[in-house]
């Protein structure tokens, strides 16, 4: 690990050189390339630095104790710069190992969200809608930009599904675990008798392609316009201003009808489109690795029932983590951090055990 890590610490000087030089910055393309490169060579150079300096300083407390003739004061001081850089550099070891593990190439991409009701009915639609305002009001409180992409709303104010994109660099990281089956446990607005009903949503985190990454040839596209309508069917204006783009060779659908223009719904499915094609391909790829370890956290599959919300006991559970948190309200008001969180840690945590075994 030593190796590495002097190698990189050596790279990236090399690249803060190159940074400051004005053929590069006066290169738009090549300085984004290298700076990209820099600042992901950051965080493990410094943590390694600080690795260093703690190996100098127990170093030095190690001979002063081992050169004797301290007077008892003197020793214990020396003892105890001793212990806490010896600790230091356990805890900098550890950091460096997570910090070392190969880094999703989509991490800090954005994201496109899809939010389908389930089992439950007009329930079902009402959490979807839930869902969407808890991941929306996360989203800005990281200070990220969303915008719904497409949205069937129901008379209640639930939605039988909703798209919608988070656009923030490592939107990705954190949102990748909330693919699957998400269960309420409440009593219905709709419920006159005070009973808890049960009911699900399915979650599709999808990285958000750039055309540069996945080429559609135009003449794999049927592409149909209609009159957009509103929750009920009434229809909410008198253009055919809605889209619906069928992918021929995979029979992949999307349909977008939120925006006046057409060429803006246009634009918004073909969005959808090409990250439910990149999503597909990554699928494919995985599935191709033979021998593939999945992670401790869950595989992502949307049919996993991951997290359960029981509102009459104000508890979430997470099943994969076994992560149990009793502040129900404060999580659907978009306090999620502390679940994102844990679910990245028990990721690396098993990535980590996975590298050990090999």
């Amino acid at each position: 690990m030593t190796d590495k890590l002097k190698a990189m610490e050596n790279r990236y000087g090399e690249l803060s050189l190159k940074l400051s030089q004005p053929d590069i910055a006066s290169d738009p393309q090549v300085f984004a390339q290298l700076m990209k490169e820099y600042k992901s060579l950051t965080p493990i150079v410094e943590k390694y630095r600080e690795y260093i300096k703690a190996e100098s300083d127990l170093n030095e407390a190690r001979e002063l104790l081992e050169g004797g003739g301290l007077d008892p004061d003197m020793k214990e001081m020396a003892q105890a710069e001793y212990d806490e850089n010896s600790a230091l550099m356990e805890q900098y070891r550890e950091e460096l190992k997570i910090l070392l593990l190969p880094k999703d190439p989509n991490d800090d991409k954005s994201v496109i969200i899809e939010i389908r009701g389930g089992a439950g009915g007009e329930e079902a639609a009402l959490f979807a809608n839930s869902i969407y305002r808890m991941y929306s009001m996360y989203a800005d409180s990281k200070g990220w930009k969303h915008e719904i992409l497409s949205a069937h709303p129901t008379e209640l104010g639930g939605f039988k599904e909703i798209s919608f994109s988070i656009e923030g660099e490592g939107a990705y990281s954190k949102f990748k675990f909330e693919s699957g089956v998400h269960r309420v446990q409440r009593v219905p607005e709709t419920e006159s008798q005070g009973r808890i009903h049960t009911s699900t949503v399915t979650v599709a985190v999808l990285v958000e392609a750039e055309e540069v990454e996945l080429t559609i040839d135009p003449v794999d596209l049927k592409i149909d316009v209609f009159r957009a309508s509103g929750a009920g069917g009434q229809h909410i204006n008198k253009t055919e201003s809605a889209v619906r783009i069928t992918h021929l060779p995979t029979g992949t659908v999307v349909e977008c009808q939120d925006e006046r223009s057409q060429f803006k719904n246009k634009d918004k499915a073909m969005k959808i489109l090409r990250s439910r094609l990149y999503d597909r391909l990554l699928t494919e790829q995985n599935e191709k690795i033979a021998g593939e370890r999945r992670s401790q956290v869950g595989t992502g599959d949307r049919s996993e029932r991951i997290r359960t919300y029981n509102f009459p006991q104000g508890r979430m559970t997470d099943h994969r983590i076994n992560l149990t948190l009793y502040r129900l309200e404060d999580i659907m008001n978009g306090n999620i951090e502390e679940v994102l969180d844990a679910l990245i840690t028990a990721d690396r945590a098993a990535k980590l055990a996975s590298n050990g075994n090999d």
